[in-house]
C-alpha cells in the first residue's frame, strides 16, 4: 500500500465546497488551550478515533489556511506548531504554492466556524521548504516554515512548542497526541471543534518491517497509531505530534502521509516527520 500526502487528496476533495460555506458564514477566527507541564495521563480521548481536545490544551497548534480563488476567504487545509513569535511550522507537502498573499495562519483556535475572542490571525511574509524536500513523501524532509507577518503575543491561550533535543528518538508503544481538524472517518466530516487522539509510537524497526510500511519510511520519520482504530487523516497534515517528555509537552512530530485508502488501516500506522532530525535547519532558518 502506497503512502499518500492526505493534504492532497483533502484539498481537492473538499475546498470548493469548504470555501463557499466560508462566503456564507464569513471569515475564519482563531481558538485555543491548560498549562501543558503536565501528565499525558491527564487527558483522554481518543481526529480518527478522537474526541474533541480540551479547549485550552495544545495552545500551540496552528490552522494554516489558504484563499483558493484569491477572495479573501481563506479555508483550512493543515495544521501547523507555533515554534516561536514569528514562525510557525508544517508540511512541506502542505505548501500548494509559494505566493505568500495565498496563505495566513490562525493562532489560539478551537472551533474553526466561531469566534471567541482568544484568535490571533497572521499573514504570511516567507516560505521557507527545507532544501531537500523532493515532492516524493518517501524520500522525506516534509517540513516547512512560515514566518508572519508580526509576532504572535501570548494571551493565555497561545504558547511556543517546547522542541524535542537533536535525534532524540522515543519507545516502542510511548504514548504521544495527535490533533488537529481533519477527517473524523475517510471519506467523512470536517470538526468544527479541535480533535486528540493518544496515539502510541510504533519504533523504526517494526515501522519499517515488510508488513508494516517496509522502505517507505526512514529514520527521519516517526510512526504512531497502526491499530486500525486511531490515525491521522485528510486535513491533519503539518500538525504536531505532541509527546510528554522530559516534564514538557514537546512537538516530535509533523504529520506526514498515511495510506491512500484508509486512513486508519491496519499496520499503516501514521508517519510524521521526525522533528529532532531538523533541529539544526531549523534553527538556523528562524534567524
Amino acid at each position: 500500500m502506497q503512502g499518500v500526502s492526505w493534504m492532497k487528496i483533502f484539498f481537492q476533495s473538499k475546498m470548493t465546497s469548504f470555501v463557499f460555506l466560508l462566503s456564507c458564514i464569513g471569515l475564519i477566527h482563531a481558538t485555543a488551550v491548560p498549562d501543558l507541564t503536565v501528565s499525558n495521563e491527564r487527558y483522554t480521548g481518543k481526529v480518527i478515533g478522537g474526541s474533541s481536545a480540551h479547549p485550552a490544551m495544545w495552545r500551540y497548534q496552528a490552522s494554516l489556511q489558504y484563499d483558493n480563488w484569491n477572495s479573501g476567504s481563506f479555508a483550512h487545509i493543515c495544521g501547523g506548531s507555533l515554534v516561536s513569535p514569528l514562525y510557525v511550522m508544517t508540511a512541506a507537502h502542505c505548501i500548494l504554492d509559494m505566493q505568500v498573499r495565498n496563505y495566513r495562519v490562525v493562532l489560539g483556535d478551537y472551533n474553526l466556524y466561531k469566534y471567541e475572542g482568544t484568535e490571533q490571525s497572521r499573514s504570511v511574509t516567507k516560505i521557507v521548504v527545507h532544501p531537500g524536500w523532493t515532492g516524493d513523501l518517501t524520500i522525506g524532509n516534509d517540513i516547512a516554515l512560515l514566518r508572519l507577518a508580526s509576532p504572535v503575543y501570548s494571551n493565555g491561550n497561545i504558547a511556543l512548542a517546547e522542541l524535542p533535543y537533536p535525534e532524540q528518538t522515543l519507545p516502542n508503544g510511548f504514548t504521544c497526541y495527535i490533533t488537529g481538524w481533519g477527517l473524523l472517518a475517510t471519506g467523512g466530516s470536517t470538526p468544527d471543534i479541535l480533535q486528540e487522539a493518544p496515539i502510541p509510537v510504533v519504533e523504526h524497526s517494526v515501522c519499517a518491517s515488510p508488513d508494516w510500511w517496509s522502505t517507505a519510511v526512514r529514520k527521519t520519520m516517526v510512526c504512531a497509531g497502526g491499530d486500525g482504530k486511531t490515525s491521522g487523516c485528510q486535513g491533519d497534515s503539518g500538525g504536531p505530534l505532541s509527546c510528554f517528555t522530559d516534564g514538557y509537552w514537546r512537538v516530535h512530530g509533523v504529520v506526514s502521509f498515511g495510506p491512500a485508502a484508509d486512513c486508519n488501516t491496519y499496520r499503516k500506522p501514521t508517519v510524521f516527520t521526525r522533528v529532532s532530525s531538523f533541529m539544526n535547519w531549523l534553527y538556523s532558518e528562524m534567524v
